[in-house]
Order: structure tokens, then sequence, then C-alpha cells
């Protein structure tokens, strides 16, 4: 586990912007992407009848739906123990293999940080 305060600030504040999408919204998981040029996307599970989305495959959506060309990190807020191969996969399109992804817990906490690799 990594303290949160022990992040780069830019990381800290991903952290907190998807853990607080979660609460927010009162959804499974809250995501944050964070872009090449520094905006943030935040966002929370999707359960519709015709449209299941994670929290992290919002957030990149958003992204690229508003311009982005590539992501420096992403960060997910959820109860799993780690971020799954789908959602890797779609912060890997937009941000490569060596992008970053901090999977917090539900305080907050980082438990790992992987690649989207």
């Amino acid at each position: 586990m990594t303290d949160t305060t022990a992040l780069d600030p830019e990381d800290r504040k991903i952290v907190t912007l998807a853990r607080s999408a979660r609460a927010r919204n009162g959804v499974p998981e809250g995501a944050a992407v964070r872009d090449e040029t520094g905006r943030t996307y935040v966002a929370g599970t999707v359960a519709l009848d015709s449209l299941k989305l994670s929290a992290l495959q919002t957030a990149v959506a958003m992204a690229v739906a508003s311009g982005a060309k590539s992501l420096e990190a992403a960060a997910v807020v959820t109860e799993a123990e780690s971020a799954s191969p789908e959602d890797r996969a779609a912060v890997r399109d937009l941000g490569g293999p060596a992008t970053p992804v901090l999977v917090a817990g539900t305080d907050g906490t980082v438990r790992e940080t992987v690649t989207a690799g």
C-alpha cells in the first residue's frame, strides 16, 4: 500500500477526484484520468440496461470525446484488488503500455500502481 500523501501531487489529485466521483454518485467505482495537457476527466460506473462501462472506461471515453491525444496517468477507486484487463486496455489504447494506473481502495489508499501494459 502507498500512503496517498507520498504520491506526486498530480497523482494524489486524480485519486481524490476518483474517490469523490464514487461517493458523490453512489456507484461501485470512481475513476479519473489525466491527459497530456494536464486536464483531468472524472467518471463513475455506468450501469444502464443497454450500456455497461466501468468508471475507468468511462473516464477514458470522456477524455477521447474531449480531444485528448494521450494519457499521463489514470486512477480508479474500487473494492476490486486490481484494475481489470479491460480497464488497463482502455488506458493503454489512449496512453500507451507504460501509462501508470493507480488502484486505490474506497478509503483512497493506493493499493498498487500497475502499467496499462
